[in-house]
């Protein structure tokens, strides 16, 4: 069966740049918009075919991405992954109707999405001994820097969070769904901005319906950098007290309600990290982002920012002397995880506590033996007969008077 846009079942031929491929029967993830199928013979490659027949817009987007190169300047390690899954062809029906576009696969076991480091049982499934908090630490070190670079290079993400994030067993990121990207063309100057968003990361200007801009960015990483730090906990949780209903995270954004900043406004869910986990010079940060930078996006930490204060704090932090598995900021006089872990039983980085080697068991000391039995001698034991005799002839005497 050939191609059609992004729904049904069966097998689907397609073409890209002219080159017949067969995609597989079932898609690895659909949304909304679109379904990602891999390709039947080439594991290293997915389609992304659109759901409804894309319009001219969205074809010139996907051929000017072709044409440009982000990032392509800058020298990478030969083990890292690209940072982008950037479009590598366009898919067409075999009668050549624009379908969607090609790109690398990212996906596990070698890939994971970011938010699989929000919650222990996934750390510890997908990144076993690895995932301690200076390694989140370096994640959100990559993450500002990639943002800092597409930043420059003219490119916003616009649709910024947590499952639009791939990171992999070194803490590099690779950024998905890239056909969302805002830029504008430098030959043509034409303009494509990003009509999507995820609202637990949306600024309230585009909760409203506003642009994509860098300032929108700034506050999908500033939220992001924090969940990584607090170990998946998100700034905007709880429930403000004046709130006659459950507040969900979009409302708490909207209203500029965060526990990080104002405490005392919301009831938080019970076991958060408390936010003086985070360095000074970061927990400032993050106060300006869900302070006064929720309503003001001048007023926001820059992903340069973020990566400023980031980079000063990997080189000093400090390793749990009990557990080497707990690491955390140079600012806390102990460890927190082992503190927590002391409080609630569970241990977020399931850092073992290291055993003592077992002391040698003490000699057997035999018991002593029990002092013999003192003895009698045979003279005294025969006066003691005679005398018990005379007593019995004694008493019997009596008893007949």
């Amino acid at each position: 069966m050939s191609a059609g846009p992004g729904g049904g079942g069966g097998s689907r031929r397609v073409l890209l740049d002219g080159r017949p491929v067969t995609l597989a029967e079932r898609p690895l993830k659909g949304g909304g918009e679109a379904s990602v199928f891999p390709v039947e013979g080439d594991a290293g490659v997915v389609v992304k075919l659109y759901r409804e027949r894309p319009g001219p817009e969205q074809e010139r987007r996907l051929t000017r991405m072709l044409a440009m190169s982000p990032l392509g300047d800058r020298p990478v390690d030969s083990s890292q992954a690209p940072e982008l899954a950037w479009p590598t062809a366009l898919a067409r029906s075999p009668e050549g109707a624009f379908l969607g576009y090609a790109m690398r696969r990212f996906g596990e076991p070698q890939h994971v999405q970011l938010v699989g480091l929000f919650t222990r049982s996934q750390r510890l499934r997908l990144f076993p001994e690895r995932a301690d908090w200076r390694f989140l630490l370096g994640v959100a070190w990559n993450l500002a820097f990639m943002t800092a670079r597409m930043h420059h290079e003219g490119l916003v993400v616009g649709d910024f969070s947590s499952s639009n994030v791939v990171v992999d067993a070194n803490g590099f990121v690779t950024f998905l769904d890239c056909d969302s990207i805002a830029f504008t063309d430098r030959r043509t100057r034409e303009s494509f901005p990003c009509l999507m968003h995820t609202t637990d990361y949306s600024a309230p200007e585009r909760q409203a319906g506003g642009p994509a801009t860098p300032q929108s960015d700034d506050f999908a990483l500033s939220v992001l950098v924090y969940q990584l730090l607090a170990v998946g906990n998100h700034p905007f949780g709880g429930v403000p007290h004046d709130s006659q209903e459950d507040s969900t995270v979009k409302d708490n954004i909207a209203a500029s309600i965060s526990y990080v900043v104002r405490p005392e406004r919301v009831v938080v869910p019970r076991g958060i990290i408390d936010p003086t986990v985070l360095p000074p010079g970061l927990l400032t940060l993050a106060r300006r982002a869900f302070g006064p930078g929720v309503l003001d996006p001048k007023a926001r930490p820059t992903a340069q920012d973020w990566l400023r204060a980031l980079d000063e704090e990997r080189g000093r932090v400090r390793i749990c002397p009990a557990r080497p598995r707990h690491t955390f900021g140079s600012h806390l006089p102990s460890c927190p995880w082992c503190a927590r872990a002391t409080t609630t039983g569970q241990d977020l980085f399931n850092a073992p506590v290291p055993r003592p080697p077992a002391a040698a068991p003490p000699p057997m000391v035999p018991p002593p033996a029990p002092p013999p039995a003192p003895g009698l001698d045979s003279r005294k034991l025969v006066w003691a007969l005679v005398v018990l005799l005379a007593v019995i002839v004694v008493v019997a005497v009596i008893g007949q008077l």
